[in-house]
This record gives C-alpha cells, sequence and structure tokens, in this order.
C-alpha cells in the first residue's frame, strides 16, 4: 500500500513532467486542443493504474511511455485539417517512417537520452538510433523556405541563421524589436518565425508574432525560444506550437525547425 505522503510526492513528479508532455503532444499532433485530449487521457490512464511509472526509470519516463502506448493504439492520428495547406502537411507526415518523429522529438527537444527512449516505445536501443537518423533525412527532405528570426542577441541571432541556412532554408531578415519584426516580417513574408521571447526594448516576440499573424494570417508556423519554458506551458491559455529550451543545442533546433515546417497553423500566446 501506498501512505498519502507516497501519492503526494508521485503526484508532485507528474505535476513536475505534464508541461513537457503537453509540449510533446503538442508537436505530434499540431494542435495544442488535440494534444491535450491525449495528455489527458495518459493521466487518467496513470490515476487509475500507476504501476507503469513506478516500474519505469523515472515517473517522467513512465508518463511518456503511458502516453506513447496510448497514441500507438490510436493510430497516432492528427487533427481533422481544416485548410489545403493542413492537408498538405498530413499527406507529408503520412509518408514518414513509424515512430521517426516521435523519437526525434523525444531525443531533440524533450531531452531524452538512447536508453530512456527505447522504454518508451518499446525498442531497442539500436532501433531507436536509427529511427532517429532516418528523422533527420526525411524531414529534411521534405521542406525548405524562408525563415524570419527575431532575436536581440547578436551571437545568437548569427549561430541560429547559420543552423537554419545549412537546413536548406534561407533567413530573411533578423529583427531585434518588436516593431524590427512587425516590418520585416510584412515585406519579407516568410514561411516560419524564430523568435526570442524578452527583446531588445524590452519589448515581446510574442507580441510581435501576433502582430505578424494578424497581417500574415494564422497558417504562419512559430517556433519560440525562452529560458523558462514551463511558464508558458500551464494549459491556461492558448500556447505555441514549438518550444525551445534555452540554453538549446543545435539539434534542438534543427528538429523544431523541421517539424514547424511541417504544421501550417500556430496558436500563439497573448502576452
Amino acid at each position: 500500500m501506498t501512505s498519502e505522503r507516497d501519492d503526494l510526492d508521485f503526484s508532485g513528479q507528474v505535476g513536475a513532467v505534464l508541461p513537457f508532455l503537453r509540449r510533446y503532444a503538442r508537436a505530434l499532433t499540431g494542435s495544442q486542443t488535440f494534444g491535450d485530449k491525449y495528455a489527458v487521457a495518459t493521466l487518467e490512464a496513470i490515476l487509475a493504474d500507476r504501476s507503469v511509472c513506478e516500474e519505469a526509470a523515472s515517473v517522467k519516463v513512465g508518463l511518456f511511455k503511458c502516453f506513447h502506448s496510448i497514441w500507438s493504439s490510436a493510430g497516432a492520428p492528427l487533427e481533422l485539417p481544416d485548410t489545403p495547406l493542413q492537408s498538405r502537411t498530413q499527406d507529408l507526415l503520412s509518408r514518414l517512417t513509424q515512430n521517426t518523429r516521435e523519437v526525434l522529438l523525444l531525443r531533440t527537444i524533450e531531452d531524452f537520452n538512447f536508453t530512456e527512449i527505447a522504454e518508451i516505445i518499446k525498442a531497442d536501443v539500436s532501433e531507436t538510433r536509427n529511427l532517429l537518423k532516418i528523422a533527420q533525412e526525411e524531414m529534411a527532405d521534405s521542406v525548405s523556405g524562408k525563415v524570419l528570426i527575431i532575436e536581440d542577441e547578436a551571437i545568437i541571432s548569427a549561430d541560429l541563421q547559420a543552423i537554419v541556412e545549412d537546413q536548406g532554408h534561407s533567413v530573411t531578415s533578423i529583427a531585434r524589436t518588436r516593431d524590427e519584426a512587425v516590418i520585416a516580417g510584412t515585406q519579407d513574408k516568410p514561411d516560419l518565425v524564430l523568435a526570442d521571447i524578452q527583446l531588445a526594448d524590452n519589448s515581446s516576440g510574442i507580441d510581435a508574432v501576433n502582430d505578424l499573424l494578424g497581417v500574415l494570417g494564422k497558417d504562419l508556423p512559430v517556433i519560440f525560444i525562452t529560458a523558462f519554458p514551463e511558464r508558458l506551458l500551464t494549459g491556461e491559455r492558448p500556447e505555441p506550437a514549438f518550444l525551445i529550451s534555452k540554453p538549446y543545442r543545435e539539434e534542438q533546433v534543427i528538429s523544431a525547425v523541421s517539424q514547424a515546417m511541417f504544421f501550417a497553423s500556430t496558436a500563439t500566446l497573448k502576452a
């Protein structure tokens, strides 16, 4: 039997992991609402039987393992498309090798090691390594486009530009403030925006993106960068589809850019 203290400790551990499970679910489905449905189903399953978490390498691994089981048994569906661009996106996704996107996100965005990923998807380590390689190749070959970078630190913006251009994308502009971002985005009409949250003049990257979406349309994919991702993943308001934690790694940016280019619609935060 478990004590009340054990229950509280377990609930606390699950609560600490939940924002990142929701981020993962959102990236897989391309929808905050649809992703949250799977996160809720996972929590319900854990509440009914938490042995999967207790037997896993960690509560975090157990929670993601339970999610993957539900996700896989449902056929890894996506939200029904309501625009031609979303239909094209899902057609591209349907051509990818099974479990490749899952491994890509688990490794590069959620930062699991290969042993943990193997446990989550019920595979061996060599298979997970191969799936990651396949994912990187398939995603890189699928979509390329124009990218607007909103970042006030010159070293970081130069690094992001190099990473993006090495993927075969072109950087249209680098903006340091909200006003610069709106002007550049309106003129250049990028296919994707890569935005820091806090900008040089204390303006908000979130505000800049929302301004751009008002001009260019809601189908513009966006990646936000922040040192505190859990603050933006509360479920209390619309959230970014793609969120990179600072300090980031090159492979995280590559993965997020590839994923974001697939998904056309991005619900964003309101400041």
